[in-house]
């Protein structure tokens, strides 16, 4: 392999730091990694359109973000039954029998909060924000152990959709399905954020500084920037925060070992990403 043509189907993609992920993976590996940002909107088309033209573009595969993670599934084949019962993909393969979809997103998750937390229960959590991302998520919290989870979000039916796959899945999980974020906050350990907010573009944060008090610690799934105002107030109030920064790193880790097959230096990984980050 010297080459490996890849791509990302999003919204509000502009700073992705996938591109770089992928290409210095690429580097560690000898192979030419093009990596396209691509944005139906300015392309004038469609998610579908867009869609097709990577499979049949000679693209190996693409990663999906915001807001196309559950529409993606319904043009896949989903061997996974986790990934089926998540509902949502974020890194789609091309080969011979046609699209395949993984999430990345979920083990990224799982990953990312290992790496900060070890095997420390999570507690009871407070997610806001069910859709593609919070879909992953929500699963990884079952993997993880959580028996307490709160799900709000401003889409009720949303929410109640995903509390009904959970309880399928993780029948001793207790769900509750709210709209109002401070309330379910409340004795709360764990709190998460999976909405948009908080992104370039989506100022702001889901959840008032004063409604963290009490708990142990937070994650934020957005990572442009890495320290929203919503882990910003966390740190602040004394939680442990864990980065969208790690799951971007993790998830882009995994994805890279779905599209190529080929080892990876983690250590180095993450060092070459902070270091270009950080260069003028």
């Amino acid at each position: 392999m010297k080459t490996l043509k890849l791509g990302l189907i999003g919204d509000n993609i502009a700073r992705s730091r996938s591109p770089l992920l992928h290409r210095l993976a690429g580097q560690q590996n000898g192979v030419d990694v093009t990596y396209d940002r691509l944005v139906p909107k300015d392309r004038v088309e469609t998610f579908a359109e867009v869609f097709e033209d990577c499979r049949d573009g000679g693209y190996r595969g693409i990663n999906v973000t915001y807001p196309y993670k559950e529409v993606v599934t319904d043009g896949l084949r989903i061997d996974d039954p986790l990934v089926r019962a998540i509902g949502a993909v974020n890194t789609v393969i091309f080969d011979a029998a046609g699209p395949q979809g993984q999430n990345t997103d979920y083990s990224g998750f799982k990953a990312a909060y290992a790496r900060v937390r070890g095997d420390a229960p999570t507690g009871p959590v407070l997610m806001i924000g069910t859709g593609g991302v919070g879909r992953a998520v929500a699963f990884g919290l079952v993997a993880l152990g959580t028996t307490d989870l709160r799900l709000v979000d401003r889409d009720r039916a949303k929410a109640e959709a995903l509390a009904a796959d959970l309880r399928r899945a993780a029948p001793d999980l207790h769900v509750s399905v709210g709209v109002d974020a401070t309330e379910a906050a409340k004795g709360a350990a764990g709190l998460i954020n999976c909405t948009p907010v908080g992104m370039v573009g989506y100022d702001g944060t889901p959840l008032p500084a004063a409604a963290m008090t009490g708990a142990a610690w937070a994650f934020d799934a957005v990572y442009t920037p890495a320290d929203t105002q919503f882990l910003t107030d966390a740190a602040a109030q004394g939680l442990t925060v864990i980065s969208g920064w790690e799951l971007f790193f993790y998830q882009g880790v995994h994805a890279w070992a779905i599209f190529a097959g080929l080892p990876l230096d983690e250590d180095r990984l993450r060092h070459d990403l902070i270091h270009a980050e950080d260069a003028p």
